[in-house]
């Protein structure tokens, strides 16, 4: 039996169990039940997502992530914006960061204008499909996205759940995006995680995704900065990015990640 330090985040509602591993390791990320366990709303400690901080060689930190359902996750925004949070809490306070996530290398910076603001540089979007009443992308997961005239009126686990197991995503799953139709701003939107299986406050690489498709609803395809405010169930966050011949740069996602608590759990 071990005694474990957790710390609970949350970004924008999208809440995260932390555990610092840059000095001493607790796991080793094969422990599917019992992250699936912690993340239990009733028989653990509740969360969306657990997230190791541990070292790697040639960056600042990685972010090791895990879905609800206690297995290895894909890129997850608001996540990343709460360990760089976790991080400056455990003494590595910096202005910019350079850490390893699941799909690789990201840039991250305190916000300059904005207090308790983290920006996160997202990996770039080089292709979008577009199908009928849809779009379809990788910001560092999957996401599907429809626009809706007044998404937070949806049945969002019922909906989703009928698009991430449908035929064409049931074996490897997607999220699915519910985005406001208005050329009104902030966008709203809504989605369905997959590793959660339902819906949640908040997903950093949805909104992301949400934005893109915004700017090919609306023709925002000039190549200087396009900025996109975002409303979620837990509140704002902001996209940044650049239209490439092909694809998206600089994509930036901003937004607050805060400490919930902190205890101590045996395992």
């Amino acid at each position: 039996m071990k005694l474990l330090q957790f710390y609970k985040y949350q970004g924008t509602g999208n809440d995260f169990i932390m555990i610092n591993q840059m000095e001493t390791t607790v796991l080793d990320g094969s422990e599917t039940a019992l992250i699936q366990r912690l993340c239990d709303r009733r028989f653990g400690i509740g969360a969306d997502g657990l997230i190791l901080l541990q070292p790697k060689e040639g960056y600042d930190f990685e972010m090791d992530y895990f879905n609800a359902d206690g297995r290895r996750g894909s890129m997850c925004g608001n996540g990343a914006r709460c360990t760089i949070a976790f991080a400056r809490s455990m003494g590595l306070e910096q202005s910019d960061y350079y850490f390893f996530a699941p799909d690789g290398p990201h840039r991250a910076r305190l916000s300059p204008e904005k207090e308790g603001w983290i920006e996160i540089e997202m990996s770039d979007v080089q292709e979008v499909e577009h199908g009928q009443g849809y779009y379809f992308m990788d910001t560092g997961s999957p996401h599907y996205v429809r626009f809706e005239d007044k998404p937070d009126t949806l049945n969002i686990e019922k909906e989703g759940r009928q698009i991430r197991y449908n035929e064409r995503f049931a074996a490897k799953g997607t999220n699915v995006n519910f985005v406001s139709a208005s050329p009104d701003l902030p966008l709203q939107v809504c989605t369905y995680e997959r590793g959660v299986e339902a819906e949640t406050f908040s997903c950093g690489t949805g909104v992301t995704a949400a934005a893109i498709a915004y700017t090919l609803q609306h023709e925002l395809t000039q190549k200087a900065a396009i900025t996109i405010p975002v409303e979620t169930k837990g509140g704002p966050l902001e996209v940044r990015m650049k239209k490439k011949e092909k694809g998206y740069s600089k994509i930036w996602l901003c937004g607050p990640a805060k400490e919930v608590f902190q205890g101590h759990l045996y395992i």
